[in-house]
């Protein structure tokens, strides 16, 4: 996220296409409450319209624009520390200082404007895939193969019950243990969802007492994370080593990838989105595939789309969209916070309080809107800037000295 080395055209195009989608996974989190993220029926019924954009993002988006956002985390780690040693420099005590300041930022990011902050997450990742950049590739690739199972399956175990007591109340074939431990998580849940709406609602001083009363979330979300926010850093680490994000994979190669990871992985998803969009969303059976089920189809997709990415990059990179998302990509962290910032003034109480007025499909338009600012400011900035506002502080706290900040 910041610039303090030379830079590889097609990481800063990733990580641009990754913010813009990010913005589209998160918008329903960020105008209403976070069951918002699991359903368009949810916390009201929506429209055939919004069912349909729904499903949209969930095939194309859902999952996917994390994994992207973190193996190309994984990968300008790595990347960083080693031309910082190369340049002379201790790569390792200032990737440690960098992701200090990343897991500040993050968590005021938490506490002042949106309670799914991802940086945090990043920072704690961050850390535990410098500690293990050493490892041998082998090594590196049957660990993180382990640890992903291990965290799914973990998941799954845990959260397939209530999907399967949701199913069978649905179906009137449910026991009654089922529908008492159903009943119960959902009692469970209410009084949290209702904390979420008022503070949606809520003015910014009652919304920031309220993120300060759950001041531990970042940390049991970095924590429950752990096991698929590595995984994609570690496949950062380990593309970048096999000279992915360098050219040095055949056109044939990638082309196996994308059409591979698009293809299996986009299948599973869809065959999911089909079965969910049937049966209207179930909350349960959400919770379970966004949360941990459809774990590997995103890494797959993500896989395939980073190909994509490295076989279209020379004619993208040479057009002008092309040129305006790297620059996006230059800034990510800015836009990353400036758009939690931007929606927050739209949606929240502080601001227009225009949360819960909007379904799925009117949301795509302050998509739209976002995705049009971040291209909009990102290369004129850049042009007379060498940093953007928040990486230019990031940078300038980690490696505790004064960065040039105009060209």
């Amino acid at each position: 996220m910041g610039d303090a080395v030379p830079r590889i055209a097609t990481l800063d195009l990733a990580r641009g296409i990754a913010v813009l989608g990010i913005l589209a996974v998160n918008i329903a989190g960020l105008a209403g409450p976070s069951v918002s993220v699991y359903s368009p029926n949810l916390p009201a019924p929506g429209s055939p319209a919004d069912e349909a954009v729904f499903a949209a993002m969930l095939v194309l988006f859902e999952g996917k624009m994390r994994a992207l956002f973190c193996i190309v985390f994984g990968a300008s780690l790595l990347l960083f520390v080693e031309r910082t040693d190369a340049a002379g420099g201790d790569g390792e005590v200032l990737q440690i200082r960098r992701l200090g300041w990343l897991a500040v930022i993050g968590y005021l990011h938490f506490l002042l404007l949106w309670w799914g902050d991802i940086l945090f997450v990043y920072a704690i990742a961050g850390l535990a895939a410098l500690a293990l950049r050493l490892l041998p590739s082998a090594a590196t690739v049957i660990a993180t193969l382990l640890m992903f199972t291990a965290w799914q399956a973990e998941g799954i175990h845990r959260q397939l019950p209530l999907a399967q007591a949701e199913a069978a109340v649905a179906q009137g074939t449910a026991s009654s243990a089922q529908r008492l431990d159903l009943a119960a998580e959902q009692a469970a849940r209410a009084d949290g969802e209702a904390a979420e709406l008022a503070a949606l609602r809520a003015g910014f001083d009652a919304r920031l007492a309220g993120q300060l009363a759950d001041w531990l979330y970042p940390i049991e979300l970095a924590l429950s994370a752990l096991g698929e926010t590595l995984t994609y850093m570690l496949t950062g680490l380990l593309l970048l080593r096999s000279g992915f994000f360098s050219g040095a994979w055949s056109a044939a190669a990638l082309r196996w990838l994308a059409w591979g990871g698009l293809g299996l992985g986009g299948g599973m998803t869809l065959a999911f989105t089909a079965w969910a969009w049937r049966h209207g969303f179930p909350e349960e059976a959400m919770r379970l595939a966004i949360g941990h089920g459809l774990a590997f189809p995103h890494l797959l997709m993500a896989l395939g789309y980073l190909a994509l990415l490295q076989l279209a990059a020379p004619r993208l990179l040479a057009s002008g969209l092309g040129k305006r998302v790297r620059a996006a990509g230059r800034v990510t962290l800015t836009n990353y916070v400036g758009t939690s910032l931007v929606m927050g003034a739209m949606f929240q109480g502080w601001g227009l309080g225009l949360g819960l007025r909007y379904g799925e499909a009117a949301l795509l338009s302050f998509v739209a809107l976002g995705w049009l600012a971040m291209l909009a400011w990102s290369a004129p900035w850049l042009r007379h800037f060498t940093l953007g506002p928040l990486e230019w502080l990031w940078r300038t706290l980690a490696e505790r000295r004064p960065i040039p900040f105009k060209r």
